[in-house]
């Protein structure tokens, strides 16, 4: 993938190729199992997909892709988010992480790393409950968005965790009312949960256009 001055184009292949070795410095192909070559060949083969139409999504929220690497751990990767050179902590233990999945209305790819696009934080679902943020999200035809997928906009992207403008994963639940969530606590990210039928001013539900493996 070529590098070039335009990487501060967010809907270039300059900033996948950003996104990519972002990945590569934190250590993610060896989380991932995997070497540096064979990361890069599965997301040169996503370059080719790369989104190029319009979005519907207030551009202060929206951020046109980021690659979501699935086959890594969800604790590790969420510790290697950063804000402002800080890093992040976790309010959900270990034996619970573990036990969270998708809903039944989201299908994610069979894919080690695949795109999320057009993505939306959300800030327009402040203070509405994650339970009926969900069924606006739907209803919009976009999707909601898993903890790993909020692990990953936030590592491409710390920019967009703003504050009283964090956000739930509501598409992740582990059987119970608590939805997961990423917000700033303390000037840095902290993975946790709120309940799904409390709404929060600072708190909104983050969504997707779709999703693309290679």
């Amino acid at each position: 993938m070529p590098t070039t001055a335009a990487a501060t184009d967010r809907t270039t292949v300059a900033e996948l190729e950003r996104q990519l070795e972002n990945l590569f410095r934190l250590g993610y192909p060896a989380l991932m199992k995997t070497s540096e070559t064979d990361l890069r060949s599965a997301v040169e083969r996503l370059a080719a997909r790369l989104p190029d139409r319009p979005s519907a999504v207030r551009p202060e929220d929206h951020v046109p892709f980021v690659i979501v690497p699935a086959a890594a751990p969800l604790r590790q990767s969420a510790l290697l988010m950063t804000k402002d050179d800080r890093p992040a902590t976790l309010m959900i233990e270990d034996e619970h992480l573990g036990l969270y999945a998708p809903i039944e209305a989201v299908d994610l790819p069979d894919a080690p790393v695949y795109l999320l696009t057009d993505i939306d934080t959300g800030s327009d679902l402040t203070n509405v409950t994650p339970e009926t943020a969900v069924t606006t999200i739907l209803g919009r035809g976009r999707t909601p968005l898993t903890i790993a997928e909020g692990i990953a906009l936030v590592t491409q992207r710390p920019d967009m965790l703003r504050k009283n403008k964090c956000f739930s994963l509501p598409a992740s639940r582990r059987g119970n009312q608590q939805v997961p969530a990423i917000w700033i606590s303390q000037r840095a990210p902290k993975l946790g949960w709120c309940w799904d039928r409390n709404p929060h001013t600072w708190l909104g539900s983050a969504s997707a256009g779709e999703r693309i493996a290679g």
